[in-house]
């Protein structure tokens, strides 16, 4: 659901986002480039666990599908058939 996708792009910038300042704060103080490196791939590594899997927190509000209608358009020239309109939400 997209409210779901929203919530998990939110998680994985923020904690992209924090690991990033604390890796730059924490290489700075040691002078220690690698160290920036690690909790930044540290980061990416916690939000990829937390957002990629389909985990119910992300499942709360499913898309409701239209149910599949038989048509018997087979027959007709595609010069024939009328554009379909897409409902607006």
């Amino acid at each position: 659901d997209y409210k779901g996708q929203k919530l998990a792009e939110q998680i994985f910038q923020g904690i992209i986002l924090v690991s990033a300042i604390i890796g730059f704060i924490y290489g700075y103080i040691t002078e220690q480039f690698g160290w920036t490196v690690y909790i930044v791939m540290a980061g990416f590594a916690l939000s990829c666990l937390l957002t990629l899997p389909p985990w119910p927190m992300y499942r709360r509000n499913p898309l409701k599908w239209l149910p599949v209608q038989e048509s018997g358009t087979e027959d007709k020239k595609p010069a024939d058939r009328k554009p379909k309109r897409h409902a607006k939400s």
